[in-house]
């Protein structure tokens, strides 16, 4: 009887879980760039009372055995990083990535992360910075006097000096990709880092093979659909209230006995 006492608990547990994940996908609706997340789980171990194909007579055997289960855990919290909805935005510095590939922009204590949220802005420097004003890689700095900004959809960048100018070529944004990009660290404000999980960056120009293209004046929605999450969230708290069920009916079960004595 204790046995299931324990065993709904891990299944509550898991549950809060489930539901911390859904409430941050649906928090992060309307977040540029954002990919939603999957929990994963695995059962627990077993407790064996009869091994299956024990011996229950001299010529024959279990054909099942009993075992069991002792619950559930959390195997995993995976990003999904499917494309989310392309939106006209109509602002020159916007760009959203059409397949794989992320923008690399460099952090404040030098290193570099990785993000698909294309909001790119021009800082007092005339850098393109992403929304915090991180600098991306390479480093691109729009000229005084510009007029306009073309980037194009392997990457040049090009700015119109002047009414009537030529089109000057400034420079080039590259993108990078992982084997395993589920495995990078999640660190906030749309950004990704690489892990051994992830593997090591690879570099390209977008367009190139394995590598996406960029749209300009577009930005990458979130990739959460509010219907699959709604969804998943009443699945989810019926299997939480099931679950405190089974500790319910353990315990009275357990009064039961109590009265008998």
């Amino acid at each position: 009887m204790i046995r299931s006492l324990w065993t709904g608990t891990t299944g509550m547990h898991a549950q809060q879980l489930n539901i911390d994940v859904i409430a941050n996908n649906l928090a992060n609706v309307s977040t540029n760039g954002f990919k939603k997340s999957r929990a994963d789980f695995q059962d627990l171990l077993y407790q064996t009372m009869k091994v299956p194909g024990s011996q229950t007579s001299a010529d024959t055997q279990s054909p099942t055995g009993i075992l069991i289960g002792l619950g559930v855990k959390p195997a995993a919290v995976t990003k999904v990083f499917t494309e989310g909805d392309i939106i006209h935005t109509e602002n020159e510095l916007d760009i959203a990535i059409e397949g794989r590939g992320f923008l690399q922009i460099e952090t404040p204590d030098g290193n570099t992360a990785y993000t698909r949220a294309g909001s790119l802005k021009r800082d007092s420097d005339g850098r393109i910075t992403n929304s915090d004003g991180y600098p991306i890689i390479p480093a691109i700095t729009i000229p005084d006097g510009t007029t306009s900004i073309t980037i194009g959809n392997t990457g040049i960048v090009s700015v119109l000096m002047g009414e009537g100018g030529e089109n000057v070529e400034i420079g080039n944004i590259e993108l990078a990709t992982f084997i395993n990009p589920a495995g990078l660290n999640a660190m906030g404000k749309n950004l990704f880092q690489e892990t051994d999980a992830s593997g090591p960056p690879v570099l390209g120009a977008p367009g190139d093979e394995g590598f996406g293209t960029l749209l300009q004046t577009y930005i990458e929605g979130s990739n959460v659909n509010i219907v699959e999450e709604m969804a998943s969230m009443i699945t989810t708290q019926r299997a939480y209230e099931i679950n405190s069920k089974t500790i319910q009916t353990s315990d009275e079960m357990m009064q039961t006995t109590n009265n008998l004595v």
